[in-house]
């Protein structure tokens, strides 16, 4: 973001993949999915996914140094309450064995109660479809819900690549399994199709809105397929299940309180091209509103135009 609002500004506009400084960013970016992705090796999913909340409070602190924002008391407000909510969710996570082989899932894959909640969610998820596509009923609600339900797919078949590749590198190879290659067709597909109705919701709607509710519904989702497939929860007792539902519930809160009537800041094009404009012959280049940040930069081309008109 940083990188791009540099760029917009500059008299001579450039493509954004020669700034250094977005190459940085894609590239912290990366590191940080592949430590998601190994940590869902090494703990359960109905932790790994609540956790993500850190990256809403994260961006919303990174920018007053880096986007020069101003920090709101909502922002305050909804970081205590998301931090509250991530100590509750560690402290009563249930402690199960992470180390799943490919025969333990296998197993997995054919027990009864994971073939009823597919079932279910292929049905959902066909309704869904049909609405979006032969109704074009395009809700925010509808989008996000189908991104929901691949996503459910999309941390079972990534803990279950995460942890026989962790378990192969300590020597007991799991890559040879046929299983291991069929769950990463499943989470390359779900997440193809994750990111097609994720781009078609924050390109209809603000991204106020998408990022708490995706943030709900893809939690909430992870959670449940958890529980399902690898059953997460099947020892805990009653009052560590409460206290984590309480820890998700102030995680949903202070997302949710984060992204509230935040602004949209959308990037300003420094030129306007006369020729674009009806009616109009002038090749030269017109101011932008004065509002605008980068108000009063002037092309090189701007003098030979003045000595014209």
């Amino acid at each position: 973001k940083c990188a791009h609002l540099r760029l917009v500004c500059q008299a001579e506009q450039k493509p954004y993949y020669i700034s250094k400084l977005w190459w940085c960013g894609i590239t912290l970016l990366g590191l940080g999915e592949v430590g998601n992705f190994t940590a869902y090796g090494f703990a359960p999913i109905a932790l790994v996914a609540p956790l993500g909340c850190v990256s809403v409070i994260g961006s919303a602190f990174i920018s007053v140094f880096f986007l020069k924002k101003t920090m709101r008391t909502a922002d305050i407000l909804g970081g205590t309450l998301t931090i509250t909510g991530i100590c509750l969710l560690v402290t009563f996570t249930p402690n199960v064995p992470q180390e799943l082989t490919a025969r333990q899932v296998q197993n997995c894959l054919v027990s009864w109660p994971f073939l009823v909640y597919a079932i279910l969610e292929i049905i959902i998820f066909c309704i869904l479809l049909y609405f979006y596509k032969r109704k074009a009923v395009k809700h925010i609600v509808v989008l996000l819900m189908m991104v929901a339900l691949l996503a459910s797919l999309t941390v079972v078949a990534v803990k279950a690549v995460s942890s026989m590749i962790a378990l192969s590198v300590n020597g007991k190879m799991q890559l040879t399994y046929s299983v291991f290659y069929i769950m990463i067709v499943l989470m390359a597909t779900s997440c193809a199709f994750q990111i097609k109705f994720l781009n078609q919701a924050t390109h209809l709607y603000e991204a106020t809105a998408v990022v708490p509710i995706n943030f709900v519904f893809f939690t909430t989702s992870a959670i449940i397929s958890g529980v399902i497939f690898y059953r997460e929860f099947q020892s805990a007792a009653l009052l560590s299940v409460f206290m984590f539902l309480f820890g998700c519930l102030l995680s949903f809160l202070g997302v949710i309180i984060i992204a509230r009537n935040k602004k949209e800041e959308h990037l300003q094009i420094p030129f306007i091209d006369c020729g674009h404009i009806p009616a109009k012959k002038l090749t030269g280049k017109i101011q932008p509103d004065s509002h605008s940040s980068c108000y009063g930069t002037l092309n090189k081309e701007d003098d030979s135009v003045k000595s014209q008109s």
